[in-house]
């Protein structure tokens, strides 16, 4: 039974768009929930467009890209709530269909097209896109970069072996140089992956930074082998992925020592000593 209180809704909306819409403009309403066909019929009639059902994470990005709040009655109806794009339109792409909203004016989010041949293609693709933006994101945040290719941890292991372990006395020393040679698994990896000789690409790089007095970072070129300065090729890497290596991997390997002489106590507890009756 069609009421008459969702005739006076239906009324209040359609009063409200020609009250807010010039000569060109059209007007669209996008709901969570679901919409009678009779109010489809009536919004249609008036040339307003209307999207029901959407989900909550759509709506959260549309307040965003274009703008407005949402509206949860039709008594708070107000023009400054309302958001603008200039094109709303209905693509199908392969068995689906997908409502883009462009050309909106001061746009605080997006949704990225991704086409590709087939699955693995595009799953490939957006892996790299996700990967890209969060890399961007650290930069932002951190307000930092470290060369890359490598630089880093040349500089890092070199300066232990050089600085660190020439000042450190006893078997610390010994931890001090392994820490250095772990570094290097980076270049060295870097450099096995590109097909070229491991020992040659370290040696090389090793040589090109004492030949700048320890001034610039020099990193692994994959393309040649050969060193290059990764700030002059624009290769960078995010500070805070560079700080997580370091802490994570010094934590896990003393956890690793640490159950190493757990389980070596554990062992020994209950021997009798030699000599002993």
């Amino acid at each position: 039974v069609w009421s008459e209180w969702l005739d006076e809704r239906c009324r209040q909306v359609v009063d409200f768009k020609r009250s807010v819409c010039k000569e060109g403009e059209s007007f669209v309403m996008i709901n969570q929930k679901g919409i009678d066909p009779l109010s489809l019929d009536i919004f249609a009639k008036e040339g307003i467009l209307c999207l029901r059902r959407a989900k909550r994470r759509n709506m959260e990005r549309l307040t965003l890209a274009c703008g407005g709040s949402p509206i949860h009655s039709v008594e708070d109806l107000d023009a400054s709530q309302l958001g603008y794009c200039g094109k709303v339109s209905e693509v199908s792409l392969g068995d689906d269909k997908f409502t883009f909203v462009e050309e909106c004016k001061h746009p605080k989010s997006c949704t990225l097209l991704l086409q590709g041949p087939n699955v693995h293609t595009i799953d490939q693709i957006k892996d790299a896109v996700r990967d890209g933006l969060r890399a961007v994101k650290n930069a932002v945040e951190d307000r930092a970069l470290v060369p890359g290719a490598g630089a880093f941890e040349l500089a890092a292991a070199m300066n232990l072996r050089e600085n660190v372990a020439k000042v450190t006395k006893g078997r610390p020393k010994l931890g001090v140089e392994a820490y250095a040679e772990a570094l290097l698994v980076i270049p060295k990896t870097l450099a096995e992956n590109s097909g070229f000789d491991v020992q040659d690409c370290i040696l090389n790089l090793t040589d090109a930074r004492e030949d700048s007095g320890g001034s610039l970072a020099v990193g692994l070129d994959c393309t040649t082998g050969d060193p290059m300065i990764p700030a002059d090729e624009g290769v960078w890497d995010n500070v805070r992925v560079k700080r997580q290596c370091l802490h994570l991997s010094t934590v896990l390997a003393s956890q690793l020592l640490l159950v190493d002489e757990v389980m070596r106590a554990g062992k020994q507890m209950g021997r009798v000593p030699e000599g002993a009756e």
